[in-house]
């Protein structure tokens, strides 16, 4: 039994290129730790990042004899509108005022820190803990509390049970019920044996490791029982590989999915999301008939509004080779094709699963020519009629031990980046977000994460959409909202059902087709006592159908 039973846990969120971990994400690894804590006899608290910097008392009271572990690091940094991951600068302060109790850090951070894309991430000691936890954060600090090593590779049969026992933790999330669980159903990669892409971390934890269905199915009844609604199977570079061998591209084994999917369902048979992320566009375009199986299984078991991210990273068959890619671009583009076949039908007017696009900029090769190439690979898709839920775009972060850390081209093309940045955004992103959330699309359960006028909030779910509300909502509402008009990266939408005659003027001129001038002839003109009165007015819009009186 340690010396003293209080533990502190404290999340500077994380983000890999197959974990997320930043709100209202919560990663596997803090949970991991908990429940490493909780065998060893500690009452393990928890707090953010978010919440330290409001209120940095929450830790400044541990004293002698407490044990604090801090989780972080970046390896794909990216936006967050939840919470912002804590910079090194912040980790080395906490570590100096927790000069008393014993600390610990893990997580990616141990690879490198670096402050955002476009630099090369330094590794390094973290000034004022007493120790980095590498590899498996909850394997590490389990050796290391028993007196070796603080060190330690993926282990299910450790893990899996520490996944349950610290399944409880999720209820301190300040976001808590709306958290999202990133599940983990493998770590390493199945191309680590040729490197793998050029600027990726993931083959540092080796060739892949694969949960059982039954530990999965475990770890969701334990959060379940805690009051999680909300799953993500994220944690691993590609799901359409689980479980499978063979290697650099498995072949999917679409009965193991719809085997998996089964049994988190039964787990938690009244969740309200189940959503998915990686998904290797490689193995679609290589294994197309098992791939179109393994994702209808996918959608058969997930619940809509799914993303399957893609690391297409460019489009430059150049940039592709030179950086041991995964697939060329039309291999991408073919993966774009069978996923829309196969997600592409809509339940409650959004689609089951689309994909989503990866770029990164600043890899070996990469000349202006390359920018032309993505341009021209997305106007493809658009003249084609596909639907793409999102495009990231990102500069690369090259980590010490990766072939990008050596050979890239940060900083060559700077000023074509931010034109292709721009263009992405007013000519590739406003039309297609048009196709995927027409006028008159019904978001339902958005939550209000940022107060104002406008509010803004998103639904649960993987890469949700920002939904700008033209109304002072407090942070936390929970609201369904129809869809008004696109932007570049965000939709605007009005509470729905959208009450005509007692909405502000500045939310009525959202209405399509009724603007400043119209909106204030509805105002004088209401009380309105039917559809037929308001159409007199207003003429016919895409939410009549959701208006009330």
């Amino acid at each position: 039994m340690p010396e003293s039973t209080n533990a502190l846990i404290i999340d500077g969120y994380v983000d890999e290129p197959a974990c997320l971990g930043v709100a209202p994400y919560i990663s596997p690894y803090v949970r991991e730790v908990a429940g490493v804590l909780s065998e060893r006899g500690y009452t393990p608290g928890y707090v953010t990042i978010d919440q330290v910097r409001s209120d940095p008392a929450l830790v400044a009271g541990h004293g002698r004899g407490d044990l604090v572990v801090m989780i972080a690091g970046l390896t794909v940094p990216g936006t967050y509108i939840g919470g912002k991951p804590a910079t090194l600068t912040e980790v080395q302060q906490l570590g100096t005022l927790l000069r008393e109790p014993t600390t610990a850090i893990g997580g990616p951070i141990a690879f490198g820190y670096a402050r955002g894309g476009g630099r090369k991430a330094i590794r390094q000691a973290i000034a004022g803990f007493d120790v980095t936890l590498t590899g498996s954060p909850a394997v590490a600090l389990d050796t290391w509390l028993s007196g070796g090593e603080p060190a330690g590779s993926t282990d299910y049969s450790l893990t899996d049970p520490w996944c349950v026992a610290g399944a409880g933790i999720i209820a301190r999330h300040p976001a808590f019920p709306y958290v999202m669980c990133e599940l983990e159903t493998a770590t390493g990669c199945s191309r680590a044996t040729v490197g793998g892409c050029s600027f990726c971390t993931e083959p540092f934890y080796g060739l892949p490791r694969y949960r059982s269905i039954e530990g999965i199915a475990e770890e969701v009844a334990a959060l379940r029982a805690a009051g999680a609604r909300h799953f993500r199977l994220g944690r691993q570079p590609d799901l359409l590989a689980y479980q499978s061998s063979g290697g650099e591209f498995p072949v999917p084994r679409p009965e193991v999915l719809q085997e998996l999917f089964s049994a988190i369902r039964e787990s938690a048979p009244d969740l309200r999301t189940l959503h998915i992320d990686n998904i290797n566009p490689g193995t679609v375009a290589r294994h197309e008939e098992a791939a179109r199986e393994a994702l209808a299984a996918i959608v058969a078991g997930h619940t809509p509004g799914d993303i399957a991210a893609f690391g297409m990273e460019t489009a430059d068959p150049a940039v592709v080779a030179a950086n041991n890619l995964k697939a060329m671009p039309d291999d991408v583009f073919r993966a774009i094709e069978v996923v829309n076949d196969v997600g592409g039908k809509r339940t409650g007017g959004i689609p089951e699963l689309l994909p989503g696009l990866n770029f990164i900029v600043g890899l070996a090769g990469e000349t202006p020519a390359t920018f032309d190439a993505n341009e021209a690979f997305l106007r493809r898709v658009l003249k084609a009629g596909l639907l793409v839920r999102r495009v990231n775009i990102r500069q690369v972060m090259p980590f010490e031990g990766t072939a990008a850390y050596e050979e890239n081209t940060l900083g060559l093309h700077d000023a074509r980046f931010r034109a292709f940045k721009e263009w992405t955004r007013r000519e590739f992103d406003e039309p297609m977000l048009s196709r995927v959330f027409p006028a008159g699309t019904i978001l339902s359960d958005v939550i209000v994460e940022v107060a104002g006028k406008p509010s803004f909030g998103r639904q649960m779910g993987s890469y949700p959409i920002l939904v700008g509300i033209p109304l002072a909502l407090p942070v936390g509402s929970v609201l369904d909202a129809v869809v008004v008009d696109q932007g570049m990266r965000s939709v605007t939408a009005l509470p729905c059902p959208v009450e005509v005659n007692t909405l502000p003027v500045a939310a009525l001129r959202w209405i399509p087709g009724v603007g400043k001038k119209r909106a204030a002839a509805i105002a004088a003109r209401r009380p309105f006592g039917s559809l037929a009165e308001f159409r007199k007015v207003a003429g016919e819009t895409p939410v009549d159908g959701v208006m009330v009186f």
